[in-house]
């Protein structure tokens, strides 16, 4: 069976290249097409990508830099990619890559990070950042927004099956496309498990330092009360000004290595998180070092955190405000006896790996499978995929 698998572009190692990866370990002979790739050979083999394949936007001087800019450009760019060749095609998008031209003989399943966030829900927000809130050029970028979501939907009927990476995208998903979504959230590397380091005397965050993670509220919050303490970790263009903001109980360490991260996150008295993110695999890992999160209320972060009942992991703050942080971390110093580092540790490993690999494989098996009942054309190599792997990968994801 021939695979290809897509993904919006590569310059960094987050979340989504996460699930890359994973998706990569089900399909490692796949070919993979990307937007454009600014990654270096070793950030390449840790996703374990051998053969990637670029748009003409790759071709752009400084593209990493500039793609942001280039976004009228992206839908044109994603569909010059032919996939004629191919059995299957997985996308993996946060933007443009789940609107790749597939023919009927192939089938198209999309894992779904968000739709556009800037060009939906967020369009208001991002005119507001980047102040463009009024003027002709906001007008021209509202008419450009106002195309892209067109394109969008139009392109949101090409898939075969579209996976939601949390219900928060899910809703997202029928809310502008009308499509039913079922939900796999993306793995989480589950660090081997060993006994919880004693609980030093911080509360920790960690991010990269750029404006939508809130990490100045974080900042701010914990500035007020002078008897606590907090540790940064992470670097941004945000740096300077949070440094500057900062009280004297407040540390900033910079990058710190997968090791660093995993003993600060276990030595915390909690993890705090005040953004609003679809799905959120950093709380997860601060619940798998066995830390507690107090979170903001929304979005993935209520699908990830136990706030309520017997078996809490953390705690919620309603407003992504300072005064609302603060109060909630004086009530967890107030409850904090009450919570338990070994169900922190159990609730994560729901989102490992291996859970991922095993359903994500179900899953296209089962759309391969459904497909060809109704279609008597599909290749015969999908039908002895369907046929061969239905059902080893549902024992596996039981």
């Amino acid at each position: 069976m021939r695979v290809a698998i897509v993904h919006d572009w590569l310059y960094v190692l987050g979340g989504a290249e996460r699930v890359l990866a994973d998706i990569m370990k089900c399909y490692p002979d796949a070919d993979v097409f990307t937007l454009f790739n600014a990654l270096s050979d070793e950030d390449q083999k840790k996703i374990g990508i051998r053969n990637v394949r670029t748009s003409f936007l790759h071709r752009f001087p400084k593209i990493a830099k500039i793609h942001r800019f280039l976004l009228p450009l992206m839908p044109l760019a994603i569909e010059q990619f032919d996939f004629s060749e191919y059995d299957l095609v997985i996308s993996s998008s946060y933007a443009v890559a789940k609107g790749v031209l597939t023919g009927p003989n192939q089938v198209h399943v999309a894992y779904v990070h968000s739709p556009m966030r800037y060009a939906w829900d967020l369009q208001h927000e991002y005119l507001r950042q980047s102040n463009m809130e009024r003027g002709l050029k906001s007008a021209l970028v509202r008419m450009l927004l106002g195309r892209i979501r067109i394109w969008d939907v139009r392109t949101a009927h090409g898939p075969d099956l579209m996976l939601a990476n949390s219900a928060f995208v899910a809703r997202r998903i029928r809310k502008i496309y009308g499509r039913e979504a079922p939900v796999l959230n993306p793995p989480v590397e589950i660090a081997p498990f060993r006994e919880k380091k004693p609980t030093g005397d911080y509360f920790f965050a960690a991010s990269r330092l750029v404006p939508y993670k809130n990490i100045h509220l974080i900042v701010e919050a914990i500035s007020r009360a002078p008897e606590l303490k907090l540790v940064v970790a992470g670097t941004g263009p945000e740096e300077a000004r949070l440094k500057a903001m900062a009280g004297p109980n407040v540390e900033f360490r910079g990058f710190v290595s997968d090791a660093e991260m995993r003993d600060l996150m276990a030595g915390a008295r909690a993890f705090i998180f005040a953004a609003e993110e679809d799905f959120g695999i950093v709380p997860v890992e601060a619940q798998a070092e066995g830390t507690p999160v107090l979170a903001f209320g929304r979005g993935g972060a209520l699908e990830t955190v136990r706030g309520h009942g017997p078996r809490r992991t953390g705690l919620f703050f309603d407003e992504p405000t300072p005064d609302s942080i603060l109060e909630c971390v004086q009530r967890f110093i107030r409850e904090e006896h009450l919570f338990d580092w070994r169900v922190c540790r159990e609730h994560a490993e729901r989102f490992s790996s291996g859970r991922f690999r095993a359903s994500i494989e179900q899953h296209v098996a089962q759309t391969a499978a459904d497909v060809a009942a109704s279609y008597p054309n599909l290749p015969a190599s999908l039908r002895r995929y369907a046929a061969d792997r239905l059902g080893t990968s549902q024992k596996a994801a039981e």
